[in-house]
């Protein structure tokens, strides 16, 4: 894929509406744009299988995971006066929400724009300009005056999704995208990109994409997609949080412009470690930049495909300053180092080398 069309597939999968339980638009957008390179299906959960045309269902099964959601919030009521009662969908830090600019899908499907409201400090209390806003006493405003024009005029009531309202920019001297919900649409965009590096090319394994759904709130999709894919190895692409903005250099393990994040560890999940070192053997072999982390937080699809089956599971990751907030910084280098590395390790692997993971000796 050329690096035009790259860019602005990135911008496009980032502008997208899709969180939690509503990943519908995003869904629609991928098959779109993976679908003259792979067999698609799609199951009741909104998880896409993209199969690869040249799979012959008698060879063991790579898969790729990425997951279409990103943070986002759901209406729970409407207040008397108007105002939208909302629950996160996703870990979101608290602070970050006041004045945040959103979008509501209305009943009839509409985009209803809104921001979450907050008391102006003329009024605020010396106490209320010190604390920190509970999701509870905060609401979004969408202009009604009252609760029956919000749910009659509006149509926004219970159950009506929102998204974070921010258009994805690229910068071409700094190679820098600024925008929202890069967690996980450029995992998305790097199964894409993959597929359509490989479309004419035999390899050693049948390859599945799976864009899963629900990632935010419990890994719920990717359960789905090993239970059915069964794979005999398998390859997250996930957007990782960085931390080159507030760790020392000696303990920083996650920055922008330092090649994708190979997981060692967070609190759900741990790679099998001689498929891990391979990938790490494999990119120095290729000149692909990297680092290594070892977490003490965060959690994504990995977890839950290697509990299913226990097929050797790594995860890339592709740097993210300030994820699961609504503005975010993600580097085109990275990006593009992260399908190299995927890319070199699908094109490399045989079945000697997948048994070589499984072996204790």
């Amino acid at each position: 894929m050329k690096k035009a069309a790259e860019i602005q597939m990135l911008k496009d999968f980032s502008n997208a509406n899709a969180t939690s339980g509503f990943e519908n638009e995003f869904v629609d957008l991928f098959t779109k744009t993976v679908k003259d390179y792979a067999d698609l299906e799609v199951d009741g959960m909104l998880n896409v299988y993209a199969s690869k045309k040249q799979n012959t269902g008698k060879r063991p099964v790579i898969q790729l995971d990425a997951h279409s959601d990103a943070v986002g919030f759901l209406t729970q009521a409407i207040r008397p006066n108007g105002l939208i009662k909302f629950v996160t969908l996703g870990g979101w830090n608290n602070v970050v929400l006041p004045a945040l600019k959103v979008k509501v899908r209305n009943r009839d499907g509409e985009y209803i724009p809104g921001v979450v409201a907050l008391k102006p400090p003329h009024f605020m209390s010396e106490a209320e300009r010190k604390s920190v806003p509970q999701v509870a006493d905060l609401s979004i405003d969408v202009g009604s005056s009252s609760r029956e024009e919000t749910i009659n005029d509006y149509k926004i009531d219970t159950g009506c999704p929102i998204f974070v309202d921010v258009d994805c920019e690229y910068n071409e001297k700094t190679g820098l995208f600024f925008g929202k919900d890069f967690d996980d649409r450029f995992g998305a965009a790097a199964m894409a990109d993959i597929l359509e590096n490989l479309k004419d090319e035999e390899v050693n394994f049948d390859l599945v994409a799976a864009l899963s759904s629900q990632e935010e709130v419990g890994l719920r999709g990717a359960y789905v997609t090993a239970r059915k894919i069964k794979p005999d190895l398998c390859l997250v692409l996930e957007s990782c949080p960085a931390d080159d903005t507030f760790e020392p250099d000696w303990l920083s393990q996650t920055g922008l412009k330092r090649g994708p994040m190979l997981r060692d560890m967070d609190v759900t999940f741990l790679p099998n470690p001689k498929f891990q070192q391979y990938a790490c053997d494999l990119a120095d072999k290729n000149g692909i930049p990297y680092t290594r982390s070892v977490r003490t937080g965060g959690g994504q699809d990995g977890a839950a495909i290697y509990y299913e089956n226990g097929a050797p599971t790594i995860v890339i990751g592709i740097p993210v300053r300030y994820e699961h907030s609504p503005y975010c910084f993600s580097s085109y280098k990275d990006y593009k180092a992260a399908v190299d590395l995927a890319l070199a390790i699908i094109r490399d692997i045989d079945k000697e080398k997948l048994e070589s993971f499984k072996s204790f000796n």
